[in-house]
C-alpha cells in the first residue's frame, strides 16, 4: 500500500487491488514465503512475522486455501524460491520522502529499475536512512464506516489494545503499536469485524505538499511505477495531497 492511512490513498489502492488481484496475490505470496523462511517456520502461533502477513493477506481477500498452500510449499525442503529483502529510500519531486520495500531474486535489476523511476520523476534515490527517520512503524487497521457503529468500533478497538482511533472520511482508522497489531486484529476479527486493509505501515511524522499540478503528476507517476513493479512490495511516502485518480 502506498502512503499513509488517509482514505484517499487507501481507496485508490483498493481500487487498483480490485483490478489487479493476480499481481497483488503474487506479491503477498512472496511475503508469505519469506515470512516462513525468515520468521521461524510455518506456525503463525510461534512466527509473529508470518502471523502479521497472514492478516494482511486475509484483508486483501486472498483465499485461505491459497494462503495454506503457499505456507506449505515454503516450508517444504524442495522449495527453492529465494527472495532478498531490500529497502530503498529517496526523494521524489519537491523533496517528498519515499521508502520502497522490495523482495527480489535479482538485486541489480531491482536497484536499476527503482533508480530509473526516481530519476525520471525528477527525484533522486538516496542512501539507507536518509528519510526513514521521518517515519515510524505502526499497525493500521481500516474498517468501512457505513457498516459499523462508530462508538461500538471505538470501544472494541481500544479494549483490544489499540493506541488510536480516528474517523477518516468513509472509514475508521485504527492504529496500534507494531507488537500489538496481531493481538488487536485477532480480537477485532473474533468480534465479527471485516477490514478494508490491515498491515504494518510506515507512518510519516511530517508531510510535504506539492502545489504545482505538473509536479504532482510526476510524483503520482513515480508512485504508480514503483507500485506496479513486480519486485516492490510496499511504497511509503509523506506526500500530503496525492492525486485522487
Amino acid at each position: 500500500m502506498s502512503g499513509h492511512s488517509k482514505w484517499s490513498n487507501i481507496k485508490r489502492k483498493k481500487e487498483k487491488t480490485d483490478g489487479a488481484k493476480a499481481k497483488i496475490f503474487t506479491k503477498i505470496g512472496r511475503e508469505l514465503v519469506v515470512a516462513v523462511k525468515e520468521g521461524g517456520g510455518p506456525d503463525p502461533n510461534s512466527n509473529s512475522k508470518l502471523k502479521d502477513c497472514i492478516a494482511k493477506a486475509k484483508a486483501c481477500n486472498v483465499p485461505n486455501d491459497n494462503i495454506e498452500r503457499i505456507i506449505k510449499k515454503a516450508a517444504g525442503e524442495t522449495n527453492t524460491e529465494k527472495y532478498e529483502s531490500i529497502v530503498y529510500e529517496g526523494y521524489g519531486p519537491c523533496g517528498v520522502a519515499v521508502i520502497v520495500e522490495s523482495l527480489t531474486d535479482n538485486r541489480n535489476r531491482t536497484a536499476a529499475d527503482v533508480r530509473h523511476y526516481f530519476d525520471k520523476s525528477g527525484g533522486n534515490l538516496g542512501t539507507l536512512g536518509c528519510v526513514s527517520f521521518m517515519f515510524a512503524k505502526k499497525g493500521v487497521i481500516i474498517i468501512e464506516k457505513d457498516i459499523f457503529d462508530e462508538d461500538t468500533v471505538m470501544e472494541a478497538c481500544l479494549e483490544a489494545g489499540a493506541s488510536d482511533f480516528q474517523v477518516d472520511g468513509d472509514v475508521y482508522a485504527i492504529e496500534t503499536e507494531p507488537g500489538d497489531f496481531s493481538m488487536v486484529l485477532n480480537e477485532m476479527t473474533d468480534k465479527g469485524y471485516t477490514f478494508v486493509s490491515a498491515q504494518i505501515e510506515m507512518m510519516p511524522s511530517t508531510y510535504t505538499e506539492i502545489t504545482d499540478s505538473q509536479t504532482a503528476i510526476k510524483m503520482q507517476k513515480l508512485l504508480d511505477s514503483l507500485e506496479d513493479h513486480d519486485d516492490v512490495q510496499s511504497v511509503w511516502h509523506n506526500w500530503e495531497n496525492p492525486l485522487d485518480v
